[in-house]
């Protein structure tokens, strides 16, 4: 295998990834080491005032905050790093020499690619498992210490099956009680059953719904039933989580689950309709799709500053923040569209990589060659 490497990855390739990696770790280190001085200081006082412990802090919430902000971070630091040490090879000279020696500029970037893979997967795998894991943790601190927000909701749809509606005027996520809780069951447009109850508790030990204070009406054409009752259990295609308002400032709560859970939250989603199927959506194609950047802003950045140029690094650093900054605002943007103006989720969160794609691909045909 070490042959093997050697036979692929010369003396140069090592040379270049080794630049590669070593910038990129230390520019994502420094990065955090300053967020974390600056959100120290901007909130020590709630800390303190929360009365949290110094573990809680550092394990959940600094545990959970910084691979979060890392994250979305990576392609920025990934696109910075690329710029600022090709920059400097090539005020230094040192691209011009492995040109002249009959390399090609494919050959050149292969070293790039091999440094950006080890990167996306690191970013693909922590997208995929580690980074729900971490949002959990941001999500448990701010629920237990610093979470002050109503936990009341109001005004909620959902449909459990084919047939099978449900209302709650509001549902309260401190206790899972809902209050003026209604149920329709139709037979295609037909309906043959409404269930109106006061309230409505879930029961964490039973797995069950006790409705409480209800009435249900059977409908048989023009015939029709009612019946009363003080409380009964029911087991429903519902929990207290499909409930859960965003408690979190700054994690998004579907950030939070599981890529598996989140698997099935679509598909239960496309049944019920609760509004959230495009959001759902866009969290999961977004793990899988975002660490492809690592390849087309490592494109971008080796294009644009492979070339010497009067000045040093600044000139082909500044044209990198800029082309990183509309990277982003693209990608805000068609979020933003596929939320508001219908755009399927696949193809908002595939844009930025396309349309910088073939940025990329011309900036490769007009680097040095």
């Amino acid at each position: 295998m070490f042959k093997l490497l050697d036979n692929y990855i010369k003396i140069i390739d090592w040379y270049i990834i080794k630049k590669y990696l070593g910038t990129f770790v230390f520019t994502l280190s420094l990065f955090l080491v300053i967020i974390v001085v600056f959100d120290v200081s901007e909130h020590l006082d709630d800390f303190l005032k929360s009365k949290a412990p110094l573990s809680a802090i550092v394990l959940l919430y600094y545990g959970g905050y910084l691979p979060y902000y890392a994250n979305i971070l990576l392609p920025l630091i990934n696109f910075l790093a690329v710029i600022f040490f090709t920059a400097k090879m090539a005020n230094q000279t040192e691209i011009v020499p492995i040109l002249s020696g009959k390399v090609s500029f494919n050959r050149f970037l292969r070293p790039y690619f091999i440094a950006s893979t080890v990167i996306f997967i690191v970013f693909f795998f922590g997208n995929i498992y580690f980074i729900p894991f971490t949002n959990q943790l941001s999500v448990r601190f701010n629920n237990t210490y610093t979470n002050n927000s109503d936990p009341t909701q109001k005004d909620l749809h959902m449909q459990l099956d084919d047939h099978t509606f449900v209302y709650l005027q509001s549902y309260d996520n401190v206790v899972h009680t809902g209050y003026n809780f209604m149920m329709e069951k139709f037979d295609g447009d037909v309906l043959r059953e409404k269930l109106t109850a006061q309230r409505i508790s879930y029961d964490s030990l039973k797995h069950t719904w006790s409705i409480q204070e209800f009435k249900v009406r059977y409908v048989n054409g023009l015939k029709e039933k009612m019946v009363d009752g003080i409380k009964k259990d029911t087991v429903l295609d519902m929990r207290p989580s499909d409930f859960e308002a965003n408690t979190d400032i700054n994690t998004n709560i579907y950030r939070a689950i599981s890529t598996a859970d989140l698997s099935k939250y679509i598909e239960k989603e496309k049944i019920r309709g609760t509004g959230r199927l495009v959001e759902l959506q866009l969290e999961k194609y977004r793990r899988f799709v975002y660490p492809f950047s690592a390849f087309v802003l490592t494109l971008i950045g080796v294009s644009i500053s492979s070339r010497k140029v009067r000045g040093g690094i600044g000139l082909p650093l500044g044209v990198g923040i800029l082309l990183c900054f509309l990277y982003i605002i693209v990608d805000r943007f068609a979020n933003v569209f596929s939320l508001k103006a219908g755009l399927p989720p696949m193809i908002a969160v595939i844009i930025p990589n396309i349309l910088f794609g073939i940025t990329g691909l011309y900036l490769l045909q007009k680097a040095p060659k």
